[in-house]
């Protein structure tokens, strides 16, 4: 497979992982393809991708992915891949204004192709995989080359190509940031803010329970026991096995431990809600917000002009960082690096004009 794949300018390329079932998600399959053969890799059984991470690092074969991010940051998490060269069809759909982007939508609609959705739900880190699955997995990439000669064709009929071309550059360069187990992440669950007192001190329990059993099991926290679960025991507090609302297997295996959690918690202090998190730049002036609130008013205009989502605009980011800095030359707007060259050039102007109606 890597002799065929060094010599093709193009690749079509995906990923299917197992977070549906794993605390410690990981790859469970690659699929690769070009015009003439689709490859399924399997991560789990090679002691050694690094030739193939060769290529993906090679800026002369462009890697067309669907949704791009996300298979990005797990094939370097997993693998340390680096980049160059990549297509996002997605992406390319979305500047165009395309109102279906799944990529089962698209293969529907563009080549009349229905995918499984029983295979939605393989769990792709077990093995052996059965045909089904495997033929789901062929074709989340199989399409993809034929998928983009058709957005680069009205990418280039409508004039968005060089859109198109300046906001995949950034894609290569993004990066896994692990995020470790935040134990005030309870205050996040729907219902926590409507608990007092006890009860959100033992919500904060059964979250650092639940967490604790899924590292065991090695299973998604919502595989050991639901949110709402955990918001219902808070306010029930139950303190007998046969109070609990679980089913018979979940009080043999979890029971005990989750009274003991319960009980823990009606001893504990409340807890204080969460510190308002600070983007390192502290609170943004009234003039600031004042020019944000500006900025969005222009950018749902252009959005709605283009007919695209706001945000391939410029996102609420870009936009804070502008009504901060309040640049007034195009070359001190482009210091703040919150565009590429060709937003720059398209929506630069109007960018400076909208802060100087506003100062």
């Amino acid at each position: 497979m890597i002799a065929a794949l060094r010599g093709q300018p193009l690749l079509a390329l995906d990923t299917e992982s197992d977070s549906l079932y794993r605390y410690f998600f990981k790859v469970g399959l690659i699929q690769i393809s070009t015009p003439s053969t689709d490859y399924l890799v399997d991560p789990l059984r090679l002691p050694d991708l690094a030739p193939l991470g060769d290529i993906m690092a090679d800026p002369t074969v462009e890697k067309v992915f669907h949704a791009a991010e996300n298979d990005i940051l797990m094939l370097k998490r997993d693998f340390s891949f680096r980049f160059a060269n990549v297509f996002d069809t997605m992406l390319a759909a979305r500047i165009l204004g395309w109102k279906e982007v799944s990529l089962a939508a698209l293969l529907a609609q563009r080549f009349g192709v229905t995918l499984d959705k029983r295979a939605q739900l393989t769990d792709w880190g077990h093995r052996p995989l059965d045909a089904a699955q495997l033929s789901y997995a062929r074709l989340d990439s199989h399409y993809l080359l034929a998928l983009r000669d058709l957005l680069i064709a009205e990418l280039r009929q409508r004039r968005r190509w060089r859109e198109a071309q300046d906001a995949f550059t950034g894609l290569p360069q993004i990066t896994y940031v692990e995020k470790p187990f935040d134990p005030e992440g309870f205050w996040r669950i729907k219902g926590a803010r409507d608990l007092r007192g006890n009860e959100l001190a033992i919500l904060r329990q059964l979250y650092l329970w639940r967490d604790e059993q899924a590292r065991k099991l090695d299973r998604p926290p919502f595989k050991v026991l639901g949110d709402n679960k955990l918001v219902e025991m808070s306010r029930t507090q139950p303190v007998r096995l046969a109070e609990l609302p679980l089913s018979a297997r979940q009080i043999e295996l979890f029971g005990r431990s989750i009274l003991a959690a319960i009980a823990a918690g009606r001893g504990d202090p409340t807890p204080p809600p969460p510190a308002r998190q600070s983007n390192g730049n502290g609170r943004p002036t009234p003039e600031a917000l004042a020019r944000f609130d500006q900025l969005r008013a222009w950018r749902v205009r252009r959005a709605t002009d283009r007919a695209v989502d706001a945000d391939l605009i410029l996102n609420n980011h870009a936009l804070m960082t502008i009504a901060r800095a309040a640049p007034a030359t195009l070359e001190a707007l482009a210091a703040l690096d919150v565009m590429g060259a060709w937003k720059l050039e398209e929506y630069g102007p109007d960018v400076l004009r909208v802060l100087e109606t506003s100062a």
